[in-house]
């Protein structure tokens, strides 16, 4: 997420090493590296004019703090404006009123709306504890009633449709009305896209929003885009009230300029972001972690989050005593790599960790999903017993794991020396003091 623009503001930071002080010079110097980093991210213009000049008038107007050098301070003003830009704090998403409460979904075609309607149902219902209920009012995208309610069936979600060629208007009212009688306390309409904001479009969604008088509307933009996005959102917040956006597609985004001008040119606060493919890739927008992430400096909070949402508290207590014991198995590794592989992508977790993205710059880590998958077939390849005893795995055993995993003895036996050398490793971590509350180590 944003690879280029971190990269450029961490040659940037190096540039500024070695200073004695800050200088009006070689601030001079560092702003036309940020005014060109942003544009280069497809940044706003008129954004970028109030970033620099909000930089330059606090690194000028205030005095370099003792504790920090100058590349420090500096960072710092960049993080301060970063944060500004992207809308200084997580936006409340407001549920009162009267139930069900309606949730309106726009979007160009392309921007991942369908599918990003059933990541927010899900996250309402795990993290608001709602009942949500979808309607599909898009009756032109060939395949778009098929997609929602394949959707809906994998988040246990009912899906109210109608046919192809319906009114679209009358769809959304009559879901409303089977929603309330059903007693779902909010409903997602999923709208037709167009491959730009047109007339006939922005009719049809307006004649929706009159006969659902939604709670939100919401606007799923492609983050991708870059400054397309914002004139997106500026065209249909001329004919509707957009309460907020859904960044989508966040994730393959290396540029930033989507997120960095949204907020600041269309007032509109971004409310959630779309994080990978699957339904549970949905998150909260943070300002400031992303604006953390930008810069290298890791969004800890993020990733506490999505550790406690893959771990389950009583499995993490008993591997912790296993921890203690030194009785940690195979069984209790592969489970380890599951509890990761829920938590996201590694590149993504990397980015996460202060410091790794920088640590791991230039390493291969294109197959890293595969090589955990491979190590999971190998173990998966191994009876109960083995994988409670790794030390009866004699040649024989060895040679039929490797032929039921696909792989070769070399990889089984090179699994088994690192699972060896961490039990090891566990042993010592499990006689001192450790973090309390991480999962998985000892406390």
């Amino acid at each position: 997420m944003f690879e280029s623009l971190g990269e450029k503001f961490e040659s940037l930071r190096r540039k500024l090493q070695g200073q004695g002080k800050i200088t009006e010079r070689n601030i001079e110097e560092a702003l036309r590296d940020v005014r060109l980093a942003l544009l280069e991210a497809d940044v706003n213009v008129g954004v970028v004019r109030d970033f620099v000049e909000g930089i330059k008038r606090d690194a000028l107007g205030a005095e370099v703090l003792r504790s920090l050098t100058p590349e420090q301070h500096f960072i710092k003003l960049v993080h301060r404006e970063l944060v500004r830009c992207l809308g200084e704090e997580a936006a409340p998403f407001e549920l009162d009123g009267e139930p069900p409460i309606v949730l309106l979904m726009v979007g160009l075609n392309g921007a991942g709306k369908t599918t990003t309607t059933a990541k927010l149902a899900r996250h309402l219902i795990v993290e608001h504890k709602r009942t949500p209920w979808l309607i599909a009012a898009d009756v032109y995208r060939p395949a778009a009633i098929e997609q929602l309610q394949t959707l809906g069936r994998q988040i246990d979600v009912p899906v109210h449709a109608g046919s192809p060629g319906d009114d679209p208007v009358a769809i959304a009212r009559a879901g409303v009305t089977a929603a309330t009688a059903a007693k779902a306390n909010v409903v997602l309409v999923d709208t037709a896209g167009r491959q730009t904001v047109d007339g006939a479009l922005m009719d049809e969604l307006v004649a929706i929003h009159a006969a659902v008088s939604p709670r939100h509307v919401l606007l799923v933009a492609d983050a991708m885009t870059g400054q397309d996005a914002v004139a997106t959102a500026q065209g249909f917040g001329e004919r509707l009230p957009i309460s907020g956006v859904i960044l989508s597609k966040i994730e393959g985004d290396a540029r930033g300029g989507a997120a960095l001008s949204l907020r600041t040119v269309t007032g509109k606060p971004i409310l959630f972001a779309g994080t990978g493919e699957k339904v549970d890739a949905l998150e909260v927008f943070h300002p400031d972690r992303v604006a953390s992430r930008i810069l290298g400096m890791g969004d800890v909070l993020s990733l506490i989050e999505r550790a406690e949402q893959a771990y389950d508290v009583q499995q993490a207590e008993r591997l912790r005593k296993k921890i203690r014991k030194n009785t940690f198995t195979l069984e209790d590794f592969r489970d380890q790599l599951g509890a990761i592989k829920k938590m996201g992508p590694i590149t993504e977790l990397l980015g996460m960790i202060p410091g790794m993205k920088k640590m791991f710059k230039g390493a291969d880590l294109s197959d890293a999903e595969g090589e955990l998958r491979r190590v999971e077939g190998i173990i998966n390849s191994m009876t109960l017993a083995e994988r409670d005893n790794h030390l009866i795995l004699n040649a024989s055993r060895r040679r039929r794991i490797a032929a039921g995993s696909g792989t070769s003895v070399a990889e089984v036996n090179r699994l088994l020396k690192q699972f060896t050398q961490m039990k090891k490793m566990l042993k010592k971590l499990g006689s001192g003091p450790m973090m309390p509350g991480m999962p998985g180590l000892p406390r």
